[in-house]
């Protein structure tokens, strides 16, 4: 995918050098040179982030016009990254730039590594995060600090999380959200963020999974200039910035194991040191955390500590995966038609009632991500005023999962299983066709061996 970055600097030379750099990396940028010159690119044309000065001609070093804009832009998008950058950091203008909205901030002379790494690590995030973000009518319901309903949970399950949210909210307690990719486990991060004590304060995000073992450490918790290499200025890292805030870990699994004990001592006593400094510092954080792995396998099989699980699951939020919450298909659906109308200038009045019948016979492997996507294509593909079922390029045979039993025997009665049932029934027939052989069996159905031979207890085999 080739992303757009909004470029804005009043050097033109260091637009020049930006702007080839991001060519080579494949992105395409648009260089403006004044804050009022930002606002007018963004009226006219989409980006996928914004790479922003803070000084400009009228003032070359308190950052205020540059603070000013991130306001303003946050006025109209709330979801837009935006990286600062000035040759006058202080911590005070890094942070009060992330309390505006900015998502990251990096000094002049930028090391072009950081930089990309940056760009890079906020574009994966954002894409993972910008569907499950607009469920609701666009900015109201992240900035809202009323009562969770404005979520769609019209299911029992969905009910029940909210349920769950609502008492440890305004806790401090540390929260682990676990689900399937795309059930919202970043929106409903952001959702404690809003219903807690903490919501004046900044809510940090970090995908774990984009951070590699050698900067694992500077971008958590900062550098000093000079303390390796590449360090050539003062690094502020995400649980400084968080400090009274929340701090939200995606991709919590991805942690290397290496340092997850250096994470575990920050998690117990509030105090990290900056890479390359033996200055300790303390921050209040908020942590809450989201994986779709299974973090007591991984602890199993020895790739996870078990302490460290401790301290992020105080609490362990589960949220269904959409096809155990069939009440709140029609209303996503609806909302994602009434956003995509808007989006694209069509004028499609309802979903028919055969379209919604396919809609919710489909077993959404991929979750509200994947209903968000195929409303939107079929919008496009639509040719009346009423979305039917020919629009939505579902295969027949993805409705009804009709293949779960490894000798299709009885499959009249698979349909009358609940998922647990449907499991073990499933593994003790895989069981029969290896003959016993629980390792192979395991590795027929994609499950560790701890994991396996815990369900065989479980289920009696």
């Amino acid at each position: 995918m080739s992303y757009k970055v909004l470029l804005a600097d009043d050097d033109k030379n260091i637009l020049a050098a930006l702007k080839l750099q991001l060519k080579v990396e494949g992105f395409s940028s648009v260089p403006v040179t004044s804050p009022n010159e930002v606002l007018s690119a963004l009226k006219e044309q989409d980006f996928d982030l914004i790479l922003m000065d803070l000084n400009y001609h009228h003032d070359t070093t308190s950052g205020d016009e540059g603070l000013n804009l991130i306001s303003e832009i946050r006025k109209n998008d709330q979801f837009i990254p935006i990286v600062a950058m000035t040759g006058w950091g202080t911590i005070d203008i890094a942070v009060d730039a992330m309390r505006r909205g900015a998502n990251d901030f990096i000094e002049k002379p930028c090391d072009n590594n950081r930089l990309l790494n940056i760009l890079k690590n906020l574009l994966a995030l954002s894409e993972s995060q910008k569907r499950s973000q607009r469920l609701a009518s666009e900015n109201e319901l992240l900035r809202s600090s009323s009562q969770p309903q404005h979520w769609t949970c019209q299911s029992d399950a969905m009910k029940q999380v909210m349920t769950v949210v609502n008492n440890v909210a305004a806790t401090d307690i540390n929260i682990l959200i676990t689900g399937e990719n795309g059930t919202g486990k970043s929106q409903l991060a952001n959702i404690i963020h809003q219903l807690s004590l903490r919501k004046a304060s900044s809510f940090i995000t970090v995908n774990m999974g984009a951070i590699n073992d050698a900067i694992f450490e500077s971008e958590l918790f900062g550098h000093v200039k000079g303390s390796f290499t590449d360090a050539k200025a003062n690094r502020i890292g995400r649980f400084e910035l968080a400090d009274n805030g929340s701090l939200f870990m995606d991709e919590v699994a991805n942690i290397p194991l290496g340092q997850q004990a250096k994470l575990l001592r920050v998690l117990e006593s509030g105090e990290f040191e900056k890479l390359g400094s033996s200055k300790s510092q303390k921050a209040s954080v908020r942590i809450i955390s989201a994986t779709n792995a299974d973090l007591e396998d991984m602890v199993s099989d020895k790739n996870f500590r078990q302490d460290l699980l401790f301290r992020l699951n105080s609490i362990e939020i589960n949220i269904p995966p959409l096809r155990d919450r069939q009440a709140d298909i029609p209303v996503l659906a609806n909302n994602f038609l009434k956003k995509y109308n808007h989006k694209y200038q069509r004028n499609i009045d309802k979903i028919s009632v055969s379209a919604m019948d396919k809609l919710l016979a489909y077993q959404w492997p991929g979750n509200i991500r994947e209903l968000d996507h195929l409303i939107e294509r079929a919008i496009l593909m639509a040719t009346s005023t009423e979305l039917q079922a020919d629009d939505l390029l579902i295969k027949a045979s993805a409705t009804q999962d009709k293949n779960i039993s490894p000798n299709n025997e009885n499959d009249e009665d698979w349909a009358q299983l609940s998922m647990e049932q449907a499991e073990g029934k499933l593994i003790a027939l895989v069981m029969k066709r290896f003959h016993g052989n629980a390792k192979d069996a395991a590795k027929s159905l994609g499950y560790s061996k701890s994991s396996f031979y815990r369900r065989l207890e479980k289920f009696g085999l």
